[in-house]
């Protein structure tokens, strides 16, 4: 069974990516063992618990709340290892460490669609993300290399690659609110819906309005779907190589 979210409303930046939030729960300080979940989509997979920035809601909440949904788990939310930058799909993904210091029994995934997790040393988290989720492992591998930085260093942003090895990522410059990455320029902001702003100054669209966006490029131009709309669907699907599933997923 595929989780849906068909009331939920999509947050953008002001450079049009996604706003996501995850977790890394650990379960002591040690940071030796990791917490994944089964994708909603290949159960027999394992992904980093994660998803959507709500309307008013900050990361940090984000984070905790989609743990909570997907892992059943609660805990004391640590540093944020950086802002991870997925120009391919058009999303940022803020990143926490949350020591778990509660597990549930049951939880509203396990009951909804079957949801399972299951603790893995950082190198087999590595390997099971390699499976289905390659881009993740860069976030365990910022797990290590930010233990020692300072604590009130701004977090990162870093970018994401399809295949990594470890050590294979780039760290950039904390985000200035008042310039644009180079691969935000060229990428395609999703305003051609009635989109709204928050006070913030960031874009606020349903997933009604982004289809219906989606009808007029398509009419217009025969354009493609956005690219954050194609990084919803593809999100939870495995390969960037299979064909998006008609229905987004968290």
């Amino acid at each position: 069974m595929v989780k849906e979210k068909p009331n939920s409303t999509r947050i953008y930046d002001k450079e049009g990516y996604r706003r996501r939030a995850a977790c890394i729960c650990v379960r002591s300080e040690a940071e030796a063992e990791v917490l994944l979940v089964t994708s909603s989509r290949r159960p027999e997979l394992w992904i980093v618990p994660g998803g959507g920035v709500e309307p008013e809601e900050e990361a940090t909440l984000t984070a905790t709340r989609e743990v909570l949904e997907e892992a059943g788990v609660i805990g004391d939310l640590g540093r944020c290892l950086g802002v991870f930058e997925n120009s391919e799909h058009m999303h940022r993904t803020e990143v926490f460490v949350m020591v778990v210091t509660q597990e549930l029994e049951e939880w509203e995934d396990s009951k909804t669609i079957g949801r399972k997790r299951q603790w893995f040393s950082i190198e087999e988290a590595l390997s099971q993300l390699a499976l289905h989720k390659p881009t993740q492992r860069t976030y365990l591998q910022q797990l290590r290399h930010s233990k020692h930085r300072c604590p009130n260093s701004a977090p990162p942003i870093i970018s994401e690659h399809e295949s990594c090895d470890d050590g294979d990522f780039t760290i950039g410059t904390p985000k200035d609110e008042n310039s644009t990455p180079e691969s935000a320029t060229a990428a395609a902001t999703p305003t051609t819906a009635a989109t709204t702003t928050n006070d913030s100054g960031e874009m606020v669209m349903t997933n009604e309005e982004e289809a219906v966006a989606d009808e007029r490029k398509e009419a217009e131009g025969g354009v493609s779907p956005s690219p954050a709309i194609a990084a919803d669907e593809v999100e939870d699907a495995g390969s960037t190589n299979a064909s998006p599933p008609t229905t987004p997923t968290t």
